[in-house]
C-alpha cells in the first residue's frame, strides 16, 4: 500500500492544482495516466468534495477498478453521493466476487434500495452468491467465467472467449473450463494451448483433467488457499456436490485469504479480542480508544487469571522464599524464558497447522521432536544460567544448580507444551492461534513457579 500511495503522490500536486482551477478537461486527462489501484489507495488525502469530482471525471470502466479496490467505508460514502443511474451502472460493472462483498457488508435496508437500481440479472447473481458462506469457496469465487463444451474447435472456443470477454475477465481467462450439456466439469485447457493448437482440433482432444484441482463449493477458504498453494494455481473451477461448474476462484481473492488469516492469527497470539473483526482495520485510520477496546478484555483475563494462578503459587511457597530470598531474584528469569520458548512453538506449529505442515495425526511425531528441542535448549540455557547465578550470589553450587535445572526442566516443559496447546484446541474445533496463546501464558507461569520451587526444596533444603 506504502508504494501506492507514493505513486499517487507524484500526481497530487498536479490534481489539486488542476481542481483549484476547476480545469476539469485537463484534470479528466491525467487521470487517465493514474493507475486505478493507485487512486485508490490515495483517496483519502482528497477531500470529499474533490473525491465525488473525480470520482465523476474518470471512465466508467476506470471508475469501476476504482471503487473495486477502495475501502468498505469510501464504498459506502460514494454510493450515498451518487445518484441512483450512476450508482446501477457502477454496481452492475463490478466483478462479481468483489460486488457480493461490498452487499455482505451493507445494511439490508440500502441493500434493497440498491438492488432497485440494478440489472435484475446481476441482482440474481448478487443473491446466489450471498446464499453461500462469506468463509467458503462459494463466498471467494465469481461466477463471470468463459465455458466451453468438449466438441468446439480451437476457432471455435477462441471466437467464443472473443465474444463473452469482458474487461474484468482479464483475472480468469488464463484457463478456461469445459464441461458437458449438463454442466457437469470434465477438463480445464489453458488460453496459451487453445491459441496454439491447429484450428480445426476438438477441445476435447486438447483438454486437461481437472479431477485434481476442482474444488467444493462448501469447502472452506484456508483448504481452498492451501490447494492453490501446493498446486501453484492462477485459477480453480469450483463446483457443487453433483460436479457442476459454479464458478471460478482466482489468485487474488486467496492472496486476500492469506493476508486476512495472517492477520487474524497475529491479532490472535497476540491475545487481541475478536480478532477477525480487527484483522478488517486499518491500524493508520483507527483511533486510541478503537485500540484499547479491542485489546483491554484478554488483558483483563489475562490479570486476573495470572493473579489468582501465580499469586496463590507463590503464597503457597511463602516459606522457602523467606528461607533463600535469592530464590526470588531468578523468578522473572525463569518466567520470561519459559514463556517465550511456549511461544516460539506455539508459533511455529500455529503456522505449520495453516500451511498444513503440521497434522493433527502426528501427534507424537511433534511431541517427540519438542522433547528433544526442548531438553537441548533448556541444557544450553540452564547451563547460562549456572553461571549467571555464580556471577550475581557468589559460589553458591547448590542455588546455581537448582536455578539451572529448574530452568532446563521448565523451558523443556514450556516448548512442548507451546507445540501441543494447538493441536489440542484445533482437535476440539477451536482457532489454535486465538485460543491457545493465552492459555500458554497461564499454564508456563504456573508450570514454572512448580518446578523452581520444587526443585529449590529438593535442592537447597
Amino acid at each position: 500500500m506504502e508504494k501506492g500511495i507514493k505513486g499517487f503522490a507524484l500526481f497530487l500536486p498536479e490534481i489539486r492544482e488542476l481542481l483549484v482551477e476547476k480545469n476539469y478537461a485537463e484534470l479528466k486527462r491525467l487521470l487517465k495516466e493514474v493507475p486505478p489501484v493507485d487512486l485508490a489507495e490515495g483517496w483519502l488525502q482528497l477531500s470529499r468534495v474533490d473525491r465525488n469530482i473525480i470520482f465523476h471525471l474518470l471512465e466508467r470502466r476506470r471508475a469501476i477498478e476504482v471503487f473495486e479496490d477502495l475501502s468498505f467505508g469510501d464504498q459506502k460514502q460514494l454510493i450515498d453521493s451518487l445518484e441512483s443511474l450512476e450508482i446501477g451502472e457502477v454496481l452492475d460493472g463490478m466483478s462479481a466476487d468483489d460486488r457480493a462483498d461490498l452487499f455482505e457488508a451493507l445494511p439490508e435496508k440500502m441493500v434493497k434500495k440498491l438492488f432497485n437500481v440494478m440489472k435484475r440479472e446481476e441482482v440474481e447473481d448478487v443473491k446466489g452468491l450471498l446464499s453461500y458462506r462469506e468463509d467458503t469457496a462459494g463466498g471467494l469465487m465469481t461466477t463471470e467465467f468463459v465455458e466451453l463444451k468438449k466438441d468446439m474447435t480451437a476457432r471455435q472456443a477462441i471466437l467464443k472467449i472473443q465474444e463473452t470477454y469482458r474487461s474484468y475477465y482479464r483475472e480468469t481467462i488464463q484457463t478456461v473450463y469445459v464441461t458437458d450439456q449438463e454442466n457437469h466439469l470434465i477438463g480445464g485447457v489453458s488460453l496459451e494451448t487453445l491459441i496454439a493448437s491447429p484450428p480445426d482440433i476438438l477441445v476435447k482432444e486438447i483438454m486437461s483433467p481437472v479431477q485434481m484441482i476442482r474444488i467444493n463449493v462448501n469447502t472452506d477458504q484456508e483448504e481452498v488457499a492451501k490447494v492453490f498453494s501446493r498446486y501453484d494455481l492462477l485459477s480453480a473451477p469450483v463446483v457443487n456436490d453433483e460436479n457442476r461448474l459454479l464458478g471460478i476462484i482466482t489468485i487474488d481473492d486467496i492472496v486476500d485469504v492469506i493476508q486476512k488469516q495472517a492477520t487474524k492469527d497475529i491479532y490472535g497470539v497476540g491475545k487481541i479480542s475478536r480478532a477477525e473483526r480487527v484483522a478488517e482495520i486499518n491500524y493508520g485510520e483507527a483511533s486510541p480508544f478503537t485500540l484499547v477496546k479491542n485489546r483491554v478484555v484478554w488483558l483483563f483475563v489475562l490479570l486476573l487469571i495470572g493473579t489468582f494462578v501465580s499469586g496463590r503459587l507463590l503464597k503457597g511457597y511463602a516459606g522457602v522464599l523467606q528461607s533463600v530470598i535469592a530464590l526470588a531474584t531468578f523468578i522473572p528469569m525463569m518466567m520470561d524464558s519459559g514463556g517465550n520458548a511456549g511461544q516460539q512453538s506455539l508459533v511455529m506449529v500455529v503456522r505449520g497447522l495453516a500451511t498444513g505442515e503440521v497434522r493433527l495425526g502426528e501427534l507424537w511425531k511433534i511431541f517427540r521432536k519438542e522433547i528433544l528441542a526442548g531438553v537441548m535448549s533448556g541444557v544450553l540455557m540452564g547451563t547460562i544460567a549456572m553461571l549467571s547465578v555464580f556471577v550475581l550470589q557468589g559460589f553458591n553450587l547448590r542455588l546455581a544448580f537448582s536455578v539451572g535445572l529448574s530452568l532446563a526442566v521448565v523451558v523443556t516443559v514450556a516448548t512442548t507444551t507451546g507445540a501441543l496447546l494447538p493441536l489440542v484446541f484445533k482437535r476440539l474445533g477451536f482457532d489454535p492461534a486465538v485460543a491457545a496463546s493465552p492459555f500458554i501464558t497461564t499454564v508456563v507461569d504456573a508450570t514454572c513457579i512448580i518446578i523452581y520451587f520444587e526443585i529449590a526444596k529438593r535442592l537447597i533444603f
